[in-house]
């Protein structure tokens, strides 16, 4: 039950997405990634990889999110799935559904859309039946 280890969140910003700067198309990374502008397109981490994401005060994703850690200040329309921590600060606006295993809001953050917790430990013990047709 205690075996899954959890990533470390990164520590080392990696990539840098400027204020004022505005990426039209999906993004994906690894490691550390900061935006302080726009991004219009989906924000995926490399699958199976420790990420960190940081969202900045006047930072704007309009897209879907997927990575292992997240930190919010900013704003994203669009699905959230955060597989470890997610952060929301005071100043964070969600719209859309935030699936994440661990979760911290400060007073101020906004989500319009459902929290759903995803449970990392009974998704790692499911088992497939075989049916008793022998099919």
């Amino acid at each position: 039950m205690f075996s899954k280890k959890h990533s470390k969140p990164q520590t080392q910003i990696d990539t840098l997405i400027g204020a004022g700067t505005t990426v039209e198309g999906n993004l994906n990374f690894s490691g550390g990634m900061r935006i302080d502008g726009r991004v219009n397109g989906n924000v995926v981490a490399l699958p199976d990889k420790p990420s960190t994401l940081v969202l900045s005060e006047h930072a704007q994703v309009n897209g879907e999110v997927n990575v292992t850690h997240l930190v919010i200040n900013g704003s994203i329309s669009g699905p959230v799935f955060v597989s470890e921590y997610m952060e929301l600060q005071s100043k964070a606006k969600v719209n859309g559904d935030v699936h994440y295993a661990t979760l911290e809001i400060q007073l101020g953050a906004i989500v319009d859309g459902r929290l759903i917790h995803t449970n990392m430990a009974a998704q790692d013990k499911v088992v497939a039946f075989k049916s008793s047709s022998g099919e």
